[in-house]
């Protein structure tokens, strides 16, 4: 179980985190605008915890003999998308502390800008401020950070899990008993 775990989960995160690589420029220099940046990560996720899936299948075919209960079926799920989960954290501090130590700023700012854009207030723009200025000094405690960006990617990796642990158990055939 452990190489198909690690396989799967590695494959997984390594898919998240070039995404992320790729994406991330993209959004803070304007290419990419926040809410479209949104929906292509989430739908990475997605297509990256697929992996889970075909983890759980291959643990099915090559170990368990071709059949899972869901239970063992979530087991092995629920560990890939937390190695996928690890690997996506990692990256992400990385890439924060090393190469965008000035994301906040520069996400404050593209939020900001987006608001103006789109006919804010004063007043809004204001507390949007106000509330960036809290997120900064929140985000620059490595555990929320941590925290954050784990509630960011595993509630899709625990949803793939259930779904696909539901999708591939298959069970031992009961014995027929002769009359």
């Amino acid at each position: 179980m452990k190489k198909i775990v690690l396989t799967f989960g590695l494959l997984s995160g390594g898919v998240l985190a070039a995404m992320m690589a790729i994406t991330l420029p993209l959004c803070l220099n304007g290419t990419l605008d926040l809410s479209k940046s949104q929906i292509l990560g989430y739908s990475t996720m997605v297509l990256a915890f697929l992996l889970v899936f075909f983890g759980i299948r291959s643990y099915r075919e090559n170990v368990a003999g071709g059949t899972i209960t869901f239970g063992k079926a979530f087991q092995v799920g629920i560990l890939i998308a937390l190695i996928t989960c690890a690997v996506y954290i990692v990256a992400w501090e990385i890439i924060y502390f090393n190469f965008i130590p000035d994301f906040t700023d520069r996400y404050a700012a593209r939020v900001l800008e987006e608001m103006r854009a789109s006919g804010a207030s004063d007043a809004a723009l204001l507390a949007e401020h106000q509330k960036m200025e809290q997120f900064k000094k929140l985000y620059a405690n490595i555990f929320v950070n941590i925290g954050m960006t784990l509630i960011e990617v595993f509630p899709v990796g625990l949803i793939m899990t259930l779904v696909s642990a539901a999708i591939l158990r298959k069970p031992m055939p009961t014995a027929v008993v002769a009359a």
